[in-house]
């Protein structure tokens, strides 16, 4: 392999992982910190102790614990895909990451709310942002996970019948490529 070919490859290898990662890290941290406690609420009971209810972001904001989710799904789905899907899918994480990070906005601005946790959520949804912005602008040369993860075309038993007659290392061979073994 010459440097100019093996060069680039290297590059995008090294692209792809820093996409994927930064995705992955960034949706992680939001989940987390949306996960954690962002407000206690004490009520008076008269001559007994107040009673303490501790809130979550999740609980204030469900629906940002659910793209924070999402954006790990897709952090993953990064890795799968390839060319102009890659770079579909690097558009809608940064789309989930700026909806993470607007509810971290939000939770910064609410009152009662200590400002950690949607200050780390608003962090997390720009960096998933990020990554997905650099996948939508690069993602379409990285390259792709490798042919054996490919379902092959089935090829066809041939004149010595099932598989199975022709040896343990042949059915295997047969159910990798999707075929039952058993049938002629």
């Amino acid at each position: 392999m010459s440097a100019s070919t093996g060069a680039p490859a290297a590059r995008g290898r090294r692209e792809l992982t820093y996409a994927v990662l930064l995705c992955l890290a960034g949706a992680g941290l939001a989940f987390w910190a949306a996960t954690r406690t962002w407000s206690v609420e004490l009520t008076a009971r008269g001559s007994l102790p107040p009673t303490r209810h501790a809130r979550t972001g999740t609980d204030l904001l469900p629906w940002v614990s659910a793209l924070a989710l999402v954006g790990l799904a897709g952090g993953g789905a990064v890795l799968a895909t390839r060319g102009r899907v890659r770079r579909l899918l690097g558009g809608l994480l940064a789309l989930l990451g700026l909806g993470v990070a607007a509810g971290g906005g939000y939770g910064l601005t609410e009152a009662g709310v200590s400002r950690q946790w949607p200050a780390l959520v608003l962090l997390g949804g720009l960096v998933l942002a990020a990554g997905g912005l650099f996948t939508a602008l690069r993602g379409g040369g990285w390259p792709a996970m490798g042919a054996r993860y490919e379902r092959r075309p089935a090829e066809p038993a041939g004149a010595d019948g099932p598989a199975v007659e022709r040896g343990t290392r042949d059915a295997w061979e047969a159910l990798d490529r999707g075929e039952d073994p058993t049938v002629r």
